[in-house]
């Protein structure tokens, strides 16, 4: 079906004093004569990172299922696993079980007990860190940043890096690592890591406050504005331009906006208030609860791959040798102190619990991009999320066996409702090297420590024979 109405560029965008928000895809902005496919943007990707590895990597965690299903292909049970919680989108997921991150291991007797601090700087490069305490850090470019390098250009904001926990401890860590490691996933070039972004204020103002002086940011707070306030005459005179489906998704669009720089300035009075608080060290804009903080930063991503304002996030869910305690997880321990579980079986089972809360954050992210159009498809159909750990046993800092899945389709490219089970010893790195090429990254003949792509969408006839 060709669509003949009047057209509005992609890179249209609402302007007033100090804003400029981009759109999300209307209809309008699909070309004469051209199909809802053919506008489409690229594939998006969210690449996430949690710390600590998995029950699930553990020997009785393996035998009780903790993590990976126990049936290869596509007729698996999550229940027993800490993937329930992404039942219901069963289809939309792909795991891949049993891969190794052999570059977070110690190469020489120094670097001996240093995981955690190299560990993170690993996961999207799979390369072996240079132990330096001083600024001559040294790994490899991340995956994200060779998308954005590639495809993230035509965008306002080639890519967006942001964290929960506090990474901005310079200078050096333990075990000789500089603290760069543990506080970057990102990194443009082997000598070039990335900030992390903490506050959802910071982000918001990033995607929507484009033009705005300090001054200009402050006097919203102040007077309790939305910026939607400053973009009144423009939302008016575009939707004369609009048919009504198009303005019921833009309204929608505007009342998300609205809704979390509600939500924002709700966080922001609260921690204002000089009242003790959780986290006395963050920033005013982050809240004290995990749910709340992750909730944030997806509904900002997805705003962010709905407006095509960016194309690549890499989101760091925890930092290595974290305390925090997550009491909504039912187990109510340290993170740090409950993934050394000492070979307990029962330790392990309540380490399980906090992995599993924490992949339950995950469906409200794709239910977010699953509810969002994107052309012909979903944003979810046209989005790559990568989930993962460069540990596997974190009570023994071993990095075998490191939990992983993908979700969305990648434009189409990945087919989705399987697990697949690697043979013992495949790097984590072929799978990020079949990711690339997910991705468009076509020309990538390797990836890290890779030894050949992984095929994501095939069940090897071998490991469905002897499942």
């Amino acid at each position: 079906m060709y669509i003949t109405h009047k057209h509005i560029s992609r890179r249209t965008a609402l302007k007033g004093v100090g804003v400029t928000m981009a759109l999300p895809f209307l209809e309008a902005m699909i070309p004469a004569r051209a199909t809802a496919s053919q506008a489409r943007g690229k594939v998006r990707l969210a690449a996430i990172e949690m710390v600590h590895g998995s029950a699930g990597s553990t020997a009785f965690g393996i035998k009780q299922n903790m993590w990976a299903p126990a049936a290869v292909g596509r007729d698996f049970d999550l229940s027993p696993s800490s993937l329930a919680p992404l039942e219901p989108f069963r289809n939309d997921i792909t795991i891949v079980s049993n891969t190794d991150v052999r570059n977070a291991e110690a190469f020489t007797a120094p670097e001996i007990g240093g995981d955690h601090f190299r560990s993170s700087a690993v996961f999207l490069t799979q390369m072996h860190p240079k132990q330096t305490q001083g600024s001559d850090v040294l790994v490899g470019t991340s995956l994200d940043q060779y998308y954005a390098q590639r495809f993230g250009q035509t965008t306002a904001i080639p890519s967006m890096q942001l964290c929960i926990e506090n990474v901005d401890q310079a200078g050096g860590c333990s075990y000789g690592y500089s603290c760069t490691y543990t506080d970057s996933i990102s990194w443009a070039a082997p000598d070039q890591p990335l900030p992390m972004i903490r506050d959802p204020r910071t982000v918001f103002d990033q995607l929507f406050g484009v033009g705005a002086t300090p001054a200009e940011r402050q006097e919203r707070r102040s007077e309790d504005k939305s910026i939607l306030d400053w973009l009144g005459t423009a939302v008016t005179r575009l939707n004369k331009n609009l048919g009504a489906a198009d303005r019921a998704r833009l309204a929608d669009y505007l009342d998300d906006v609205r809704e979390i720089e509600r939500r924002i300035q709700q966080v922001e009075v609260a921690n204002g208030t000089g009242e003790q608080r959780e986290l006395p060290g963050a920033p005013v804009g982050v809240p004290d609860s995990f749910e709340q903080h992750v909730k944030l930063m997806f509904d900002l991503q997805a705003l962010a791959f709905a407006s095509d304002t960016t194309r690549v996030f890499a989101f760091k869910m925890g930092r290595d040798a974290s305390n925090r305690v997550y009491p909504d997880s039912g187990y109510k321990a340290a993170f740090h102190s409950a993934s050394h579980h000492q070979d307990r079986d029962e330790r392990i089972t309540d380490f399980a619990k906090i992995n599993k809360y924490h992949i339950s954050m995950l469906p409200y992210f794709m239910s977010k991009l699953k509810n969002t159009p994107d052309g012909d498809r979903n944003l979810l159909d046209n989005t790559l999320i990568i989930y993962g750990s460069p540990m596997g046993n974190s009570n023994v800092h071993n990095h075998k066996r490191c939990p992983l899945f993908l979700a969305g389709h990648a434009g189409g490219a990945l087919k989705g409702g399987m697990h697949l089970k690697a043979a013992d010893g495949t790097p984590m790195a072929n799978v990020m090297l079949s990711a690339a090429h997910l991705l468009g990254l076509d020309d990538f003949k390797s990836f890290g420590d890779s030894t050949s792509a992984y095929d994501l969408n095939t069940v090897p006839a071998t490991t469905a024979a002897a499942e």
